[in-house]
């Protein structure tokens, strides 16, 4: 299953617990909760606390003393897994989306990488199960949701908005706002069009307010009437901009 929010660190820099496990990865050998509690400085009682929260966390292992003689073996514990430590994602993404609003015809690649990660996260129908326009903004809120944007599904007309009262890429956004924005719209236009919607999106203004996106939602064959519409038209819409309303 794709993982759609950044994992929070198992442990937190400067705590009780990156103490232990740095003690732990530093040993030559396994140690017992005793041992872990004399070098620490800490009770038994704690350190056996923070040892089970970090086999819980994955990044200890906790065995048995082999033993030849009869008597109950000591539990050891020993580091395991990846260093922890922070992790420069949101650099990473500044990076990456710079490069691409670099290039040419940025927009149209954004919106189409946006449609194939739709296509790939929303959760998909029974082929026998028709999706009717209810059904479909259901599906598209959950996703949208499950990624943190906090939709609120509006239809003050006949066309339907989907409010975004959060942008879970906000930081990167408010610098490349055309290319995050197209993505967005492509990823809920590739969504609708995997579950074989009678709508789509045709719109995203970008920042209405300071926590506010709005996306507009069309029946299909209305959207296939407007003019600029057509899949090369709507690839050029999306072309770099530093505001406005990203489109179709």
């Amino acid at each position: 299953m794709t993982v759609l929010t950044d994992e929070p660190m198992p442990v937190a820099p400067g705590s009780r617990g990156e103490e232990v496990l740095g003690l732990l990865r530093g040993s030559q050998r396994a140690l017992s909760a005793a041992e872990v509690a004399e070098a620490t400085g800490l009770h038994l009682n704690t350190a056996r606390f923070h040892l089970d929260g970090l086999v819980e966390d994955g990044l200890v292992e906790r065995t048995s003393e082999p033993r030849e003689q009869p008597g109950r073996p000591r539990i050891l514990y020993s580091a395991q897994g990846p260093v922890p430590g922070p992790r420069s994602y949101a650099l990473l993404a500044e990076m990456l989306t710079g490069l691409v609003a670099s290039l040419e015809d940025a927009g149209p690649a954004a919106v189409e990488a946006g449609r194939a990660w739709g296509r790939h996260l929303v959760e998909r129908a029974a082929p026998s199960e028709p999706v009717d326009e209810t059904e479909a903004i259901a599906r598209l809120n959950g996703l949208l949701t499950s990624i943190g944007f906090q939709p609120e599904v509006r239809k003050p007309r006949k066309d339907t908005e989907v409010c975004l009262h959060h942008c879970p890429f906000r930081e990167i956004a408010e610098r490349h706002t055309d290319v995050v924005c197209a993505i967005h719209l492509g990823l809920m236009q590739g969504a609708l069009e995997e579950l074989q919607a009678p709508i789509t999106a045709t719109s995203l203004e970008p920042f209405v307010a300071p926590n506010l996106c709005v996306a507009r939602l069309t029946p299909r064959e209305s959207a296939g009437n407007r003019r600029g519409q057509r899949a090369g038209t709507s690839a050029r819409s999306a072309a770099p901009r530093r505001s406005g309303r990203a489109r179709a």
